[in-house]
């Protein structure tokens, strides 16, 4: 996990080894350097809020399902190979984007979601824009890296990048050789 801020000059990264299993979303910071702050007060705070909404049972919330999302196929021709599906949320939670999905052509994998955190996440965050890009390891689609770009106030823009690796998937070892040729810098989510 990489955070900035250009207005203030602070930067912090860290990595962490999270799990999750029946019993809950766990995890270890195994490394970390730059502002304690932002290693306090956003990096931290990122993984105990995705722990705590995932013991509250209220991941739903954030799947790509008819229940969080009406679904529209998107008028341009991107090309390229890939079709654009719009994402409009059916309610204002900040789990939730508008905007899009990218698919293959034949619309059977999730390439990317893209677009609006649909709630701001506090009076101080407004205008989150994420871009959340997934990949296929042992048969399970996965993220394997989210950006997003903030307006804080009185902060201006902000900035993080968080890249996933696995060691395994549903208790099976991932192969390190996909692992591996995973989009960005080698980091451990």
């Amino acid at each position: 996990m990489h955070a900035v801020n250009e207005k203030f000059d602070q930067e912090a990264w860290l990595d962490a080894w999270t799990e999750l299993d029946s019993s809950g979303f766990r995890f270890e910071i195994v490394a970390e350097r730059g502002s304690e702050y932002v290693r306090n007060r956003i990096l931290r705070k990122v993984l105990e809020r995705e722990r705590d909404l995932i013991a509250a049972g209220e991941a739903h919330r954030a799947a790509l399902s008819p229940e969080n999302y009406d679904f529209r196929e998107a008028e341009d021709d991107p090309g390229g190979g890939v079709r654009h599906i719009l994402l409009k949320p059916r309610r204002k939670d900040m789990l939730l984007v508008d905007g899009r999905m990218v698919v293959n052509q034949e619309g059977t994998e999730l390439l990317r979601v893209e677009g609006r955190l649909a709630k701001n996440p506090s009076f101080w965050t407004s205008l989150v824009d994420v871009i959340r890009e997934f990949t296929m390891l042992n048969g399970v689609r996965v993220p394997v890296s989210t950006e997003s770009v903030a307006k804080l106030k009185f902060a201006g823009l902000s900035r993080m990048v968080v890249r996933y690796e696995y060691e395994t998937i549903n208790g099976h070892p991932v192969n390190r050789t996909a692992s591996r040729s995973m989009p960005g810098p080698s980091r451990s989510r």
